[in-house]
């Protein structure tokens, strides 16, 4: 049986990965496939530590988590594609809709 710890050091390391995607990026879809890979990671420290409980209560968050990244993912290509179409680019920085 794997340790826990081995987990939870994939789950820290998957989890920087998205962190750094996020703060280095400044292509809109490239920070969007790094929020996913946090929720991943997320899930992975969930299902690690049910496995090590016993209890099917992180399980079932992770089906949650799931659920929230399917409607993460449909909103977010949705406003990518609409931003596309408008702006002709998926940079963040030329993106300033808000702005009046």
């Amino acid at each position: 049986m794997i340790p826990l710890s081995y987990y939870l050091i994939l789950s820290g390391v998957l989890f920087s990965i998205g962190v750094v995607g996020v703060l280095i990026s400044r292509n809109a879809i490239v920070i969007f496939m790094a929020i996913e890979v946090m929720l991943n990671a997320v899930s992975l420290t969930l299902v690690a530590f049910s496995q090590q409980t016993g209890s099917p209560a992180g399980q079932v968050f992770v089906f949650l988590v799931m659920t929230i990244a399917a409607a993460e993912a449909a909103v977010g290509l949705a406003i990518i594609i609409v931003i596309f179409r408008s702006k002709e680019s998926v940079n963040v920085d030329e993106v300033n809709l808000m702005k009046w």
